[in-house]
C-alpha cells in the first residue's frame, strides 16, 4: 500500500508544495507546513516537525492514517498534524493543506481582526472577507490544543463554504488554507499573504475604507469559480 504510485505521486507532490513555502516568503526558519491527503487510502502525508525545508527530502516526509498514527516514516510529524486531520475529516473536497505565519496574514490574526474584501483582487480567489476563529480556552489548550485548533475553524465555518473560502485566520495565531491539492493550498496562502499585505496598507492610507461592493465581488469570484465561470481556457 506505502509503495503504491499514487503514495509515491503525493510525497513529491507535498515535498514540492513544502518547498514552494520558501520559494515563495511564505515561512521563517520552519514556521509553517503542508500536508497531503490520498483519500481512497486515508492516509495523510505531512512535514515533519522542525526539519529545515532546505534539507528536507522525500524520505523526511511522515505517513500517518486518519487517527494520527504513523505509518511510515523516521521523523515525528508536525506539530499541528491534528488540525490538519481534523479539517480533512470535515471539509471533504480538499486534498491539501498549509499552514503558515506570513508576514501580513498573521499581523491581522494577532489584532483578531477579519480581513475585508476591499478590491478585485481579493474577490477574484476568496468569496468574502477572510474569516477569523475564536480563541480557544484554556482548557481547549490545555486539554488538545492542535485538535482543538482544527476544531474551532470547523466552528467558524458553520455557515461558510470552505471551497468558496479556502483560508482562515486562527485568532492569535495564524493562517491555514487549503485546496484541491498540497500545491493549491500554498498558492491559496500566497494570494491570501498578497491580499493581507495590500489591505493593511490600504487601511493605512484610508482608515474609512469601503468595502467592495456586493455586486462586484459577486461578479468578479463567479467569473473564476463555479459553474458560471469563464475566466482561462477550457
Amino acid at each position: 500500500m506505502l509503495e503504491g504510485l499514487k503514495i509515491d505521486i503525493l510525497k513529491t507532490e507535498v515535498l514540492k508544495a513544502n518547498q514552494a513555502l520558501v520559494k515563495y516568503g511564505l515561512v521563517t526558519m520552519t514556521w509553517g507546513n503542508v500536508s497531503g491527503i490520498d483519500r481512497e487510502s486515508n492516509l495523510v502525508i505531512i512535514k515533519p516537525s522542525g526539519v529545515d525545508y532546505e534539507k528536507m527530502a522525500l524520505d523526511d516526509l511522515v505517513i500517518i492514517d486518519m487517527d494520527g498514527k504513523v505509518v511510515s516514516g523516521k521523523w515525528k510529524p508536525s506539530t499541528d498534524t491534528a488540525t490538519h486531520l481534523e479539517l480533512y475529516r470535515k471539509f471533504k473536497g480538499i486534498s491539501g493543506i498549509a499552514h503558515t505565519h506570513s508576514e501580513y496574514a498573521t499581523v491581522f490574526a494577532q489584532a483578531c481582526r477579519e480581513i475585508p474584501c476591499l478590491g478585485t483582487t481579493h474577490a477574484d480567489h476568496f468569496n468574502g472577507r477572510i474569516p477569523m476563529t475564536r480563541y480557544l480556552t484554556k482548557k481547549e489548550v490545555s486539554e488538545d490544543y492542535e485538535l482543538n485548533t482544527g476544531r474551532v475553524i470547523i466552528e467558524r465555518f458553520k455557515d461558510l463554504n470552505p471551497m468558496d473560502m479556502p483560508a482562515v485566520l486562527a485568532a492569535g495565531h495564524a493562517p491555514f488554507t487549503w485546496g484541491k491539492n498540497p500545491l493549491d493550498a500554498v498558492i491559496n496562502s500566497y494570494i491570501l499573504e498578497r491580499v493581507a499585505r495590500m489591505a493593511f496598507n490600504t487601511i493605512l492610507i484610508k482608515k474609512d475604507f469601503k468595502n467592495l461592493p456586493g455586486y462586484i465581488l459577486k461578479k468578479h469570484h463567479s467569473r473564476k469559480h463555479g459553474p458560471d465561470s469563464y475566466y482561462g481556457q477550457k
